[in-house]
């Protein structure tokens, strides 16, 4: 990957498209956002792939992030919890967490950040 230097931050083209990053949020996507939303996604991902591969079916799967950040150190992040909220008929939450275990250990993302983040993970039935 490159990134080219812009007035209010960088840029970088990839296979999908060009990706704006700046502090301001009218520039671009800000860092922090990149990072929770990459841990989101990956976790949402391979959790989704491992109920396929259970064959638990699933209607609808909406990934809600709460951000902890330490203004202290440079406004880090230091933990993240991921409120998992799953929409489908008679699900096991028992088994529904079994797989976001599993999945929490084949995730890249997660694996890469969790000596430095704490990753909490949650689930909710929708019915």
């Amino acid at each position: 990957m490159e990134f080219d230097l812009r007035e209010h931050g960088f840029k970088t083209d990839l296979e999908y498209g060009q990706l704006d990053i700046s502090g301001n949020a009218q520039f671009g996507f800000r860092p922090y956002q990149l990072m929770v939303a990459s841990i989101a996604s990956c976790s949402g991902s391979v959790f989704r792939k491992i109920l396929d591969k259970q064959r638990i079916q699933i209607e609808d799967m909406r990934i809600k992030a709460n951000i902890v950040r330490n203004e202290v150190e440079a406004n880090r992040i230091e933990k993240i919890t991921l409120l998992f909220m799953i929409k489908g008929h008679q699900l096991d939450e028992g088994k529904l967490s079994k797989s976001l275990k599993i999945a929490r250990k084949n995730c890249s993302m997660i694996r890469s950040v969790e000596n430095s983040i704490q990753i909490e993970e949650k689930i909710e039935v929708m019915e």
